[in-house]
């Protein structure tokens, strides 16, 4: 039976998450009657059981989990790794840490079938955080235009191979979603009503510091792929939304604002050039 779907998911020490991700993805075989999909766990540069753990997950049925391993802990170094072993006619990416709703894969099979070059995500929902401070920020930033309306694809996207065949390997850039997403114009980027939980950042530190890097990583593609940013679809936010946001949500706007601010400040810059904040 020829592979119709392929799910790819980096993991760098997700030992704590795999099992979530997975069993929630797995949730879906039932609304998948006789598709074959398989699941990739790409483990790399892991000092944790994140491997072990994942080969004990339970597949489905006419599904199948494979774990590969590389040494070096760099997600776009996986992402060659999974792409060169994927076998699926539509390519799923999904963080280790994000819960897909069981009719989420279902949905990306039925957009992307047709073959065509197109990108699909689905609807994020930020998961609670433990630090009030992250839960205060995530409700003004789940309201942007971006978030509400967009098809942002952090955490999960999904593509054609039609639409895969448009670059080789993935550069060694900070931010694959926002390339992937860019190498795809609006009107070829499908936003799918089927949830995904994806987590935030837990703190005010932390939410600089993935802030600062998110811009970072547009930056950086702004700077080696210029040409891309023609694809971009991203509102600002009106003098009117961000006043009702205000009111809404007084607040999550003192928390967001801060964080913005943060962004510029040396205060916090770290030597670290990534870190998770969970």
């Amino acid at each position: 039976m020829t592979v119709a779907v392929s799910v790819l998911i980096p993991a760098h020490n997700e030992a704590g998450y795999i099992t979530p991700c997975l069993t929630a993805l797995f949730a879906s075989a039932p609304q998948m009657p006789g598709m074959k999909v398989e699941v990739l766990v790409l483990a790399n540069g892991c000092s944790d059981a994140t491997a072990t753990t994942a080969r004990m997950a339970k597949c489905p049925e006419n599904w199948q989990l494979r774990v590969l391993e590389r040494d070096g802990g760099s997600k776009t170094g996986a992402l060659n790794q999974g792409d060169a072993a994927a076998q699926g006619s539509i390519l799923v990416y999904l963080d280790a840490d994000v819960v897909v709703e069981p009719d989420l894969l279902p949905q990306i099979a039925a957009a992307l079938e047709t073959g065509s070059a197109r990108y699909a995500s689905g609807t994020p929902v930020v998961t609670r955080a433990r630090s009030a401070c992250t839960r205060a920020y995530a409700r003004v930033w789940s309201q942007l235009p971006f978030v509400r309306s967009g098809t942002p694809g952090f955490g999960l996207f999904a593509m054609s191979r039609a639409g895969r065949a448009r670059w080789g390997r993935w550069p060694d850039i900070i931010s694959d979603d926002t390339f992937a997403r860019l190498n795809f114009t609006a009107a070829e980027r499908l936003r799918l009503p089927a949830r995904y939980h994806w987590p935030m950042a837990e703190g005010f530190r932390n939410l600089v510091r993935v802030r600062r890097r998110q811009n970072q990583g547009v930056a950086e593609i702004g700077q080696l792929f210029p040409a891309l940013l023609a694809n971009d679809d991203r509102r600002r936010l009106t003098v009117l939304r961000l006043m009702t946001l205000t009111l809404r949500f007084p607040g999550g706007m003192l928390v967001y604002l801060a964080v913005t601010l943060g962004v510029k400040s040396p205060i916090f810059r770290s030597r670290d050039s990534w870190a998770r904040g969970r």
